[in-house]
């Protein structure tokens, strides 16, 4: 997951080679992972590896007889055919779990909201830095001197890492109920967000409202659409100062209404012109855009708020068909926030 990160921040994008069934089972079967014989310095290059932090270099092998547990490499055995995809090329001689795979493995022993973050980061447009990677992995806070009222995460503008395709696939080979959350998440991820803040806000109000969240995603002509291009007709192009569309950090089609996360960089001068003209043109368009805040996002009550309107342009009921739900949302909030590196709200 770390070299997945550097890749992405680096590159825009993962630029690993796919590989066919025939060699994954040669790549499995060829290692056996003696740590006199890694190029650690290699790894380090691909941010893959940071020497001095404690961590384990993981590694697969095809059976028993190849484990080499000598620290810092801890050997885990694959002796199950591998799903089409498991694996990718780095570079030559180098293979690494492809992001799918990964993010199934990692699913083991997390929260549900923590998978669900993850996923929403590879099928997005955005990536942490690989050196949050351990600290979120750990169940700490990235980077740990972040105020507890900051909704906002470092992160870099990239190409998605995986696609929902390639995410189902993975859910419908994983049948073993070590793997039902990673199931469950698929189920609920989209792709298109491009923020930490966008995944948190995503999670939170079209999460099922059996997890605690509010459900939007479930309204009907496509729920919630992340980072929606909508074009401007004749009239909203005039309205907007001939600004010809805009992107929706979420749009709703069933309340006709755009949901914007209001984040620090729309606290510039710039930005607030330009928010401001493409406004006129979505209200040109017939479109009600609501803004959260970053207060907002920590705040269930007001988040609830917004569900409800967003439920009323919708036409649709809002109702909650469980006790204890307040509980659950806290919960489901934390565990999304802690997903990207956030402390607890």
């Amino acid at each position: 997951m770390r070299a997945i990160r550097a890749a992405r921040r680096t590159r825009d994008r993962l630029l690993w080679d796919a590989v066919s069934r025939v060699e994954q089972r040669q790549a499995l079967a060829r290692c056996v992972p003696n740590a006199d014989q890694i190029d650690f310095d290699d790894l380090v290059r691909l941010g893959a590896w940071e020497p001095g932090e404690g961590e384990l270099l993981h590694v697969l092998v095809g059976e028993v007889s190849a484990r080499r547990d000598r620290k810092p490499i801890a050997c885990h055995v694959i002796s199950a055919t591998l799903p089409a995809g498991a694996l990718m090329r780095v570079s030559p001689g180098v293979y690494a779990e492809s992001p799918a795979f990964a993010a199934l493995q990692y699913s083991r022993g997390r929260s549900l909201g923590e998978v669900v973050a993850l996923l929403m980061e590879l099928l997005g447009t955005y990536s942490l830095s690989e050196e949050a990677t351990l600290p979120i992995s750990w169940g700490g806070v990235w980077p740990d001197e972040r105020d507890r009222k900051d909704v906002e995460q470092v992160h870099y503008r990239c190409e998605p890492a995986v696609t929902m395709a390639e995410l189902r696939a993975m859910a419908r080979w994983a049948k073993s109920s070590h793997f039902a959350t990673f199931r469950a998440a698929v189920r609920i991820v989209a792709p298109g967000s491009a923020s930490p803040a966008e995944t948190v806000m995503f999670g939170m109000l079209g999460g099922p409202m059996r997890v605690g969240g509010f459900a939007c995603a479930s309204l009907p002509k496509g729920g919630m659409l992340l980072n929606f291009h909508l074009d401007f007709d004749t009239n909203a192009v005039r309205m907007a100062s001939n600004v010809p569309y805009a992107v929706c950090d979420a749009y709703i089609p069933a309340a006709k209404l755009d949901l914007e996360y209001n984040g620090a960089g729309h606290e510039e001068e710039n930005a607030r012109i330009h928010d401001g003209q493409r406004n006129n043109g979505l209200k040109g368009m017939g479109v009600t855009v609501l803004v959260i805040n970053r207060d907002q996002m920590r705040d269930i009550v007001a988040l609830e708020a917004i569900a409800r309107s967003i439920y009323k342009a919708a036409k649709r009921r809002f109702r909650y068909y469980m006790d204890g739900y307040r509980k659950l949302q806290g919960a489901w909030l934390n565990e999304l926030r802690k997903g990207v590196g956030l402390p607890p709200a």
